[in-house]
């Protein structure tokens, strides 16, 4: 289980990487204070622990896949509309930032109860 998640960081390290590089090479429609704003932009979703963890998880995990980031992305660049690609982009780098530091999908169970383990868990 420790080699899964190990695996699973580094994939989000990855796709961090790949996804800031993209959009250094394609952006011109956001300037760089918007794209950070945007970066962190589906934190917001923390908003729905307010409604209780159920809810939480629902709303943290609706916009912390990578599913997400790759449809907004695949479509703005097939109609094409720049902006959506950017966006795409952006939520693909965040998704893959906390994968990365071991914030995973999240358990109906509470906030810190993730499918990468539980967060703060000592190593």
């Amino acid at each position: 289980m420790v080699r899964a998640v190990l695996w699973q960081r580094v994939e989000g390290g990855i796709i961090l990487a790949v996804s800031l590089a993209f959009l250094w090479q394609m952006n011109d429609t956001v300037p760089w204070w918007g794209a950070v704003l945007i970066f962190f932009a589906p934190d917001l979703s923390f908003f729905g622990y307010l409604l209780g963890p159920r809810v939480g998880a629902f709303c943290y995990n609706a916009v912390h896949i990578y599913a997400f980031g790759a449809a907004l992305l695949a479509i703005g660049l097939m109609m094409p509309v720049p902006l959506l690609a950017v966006l795409g982009t952006l939520w693909l780098a965040h998704s893959g930032f906390d994968r990365m530091l071991g914030y995973g999908l999240k358990s109906p169970e509470g906030f810190v109860f993730t499918h990468l383990g539980r967060i703060g868990k000592p190593s």
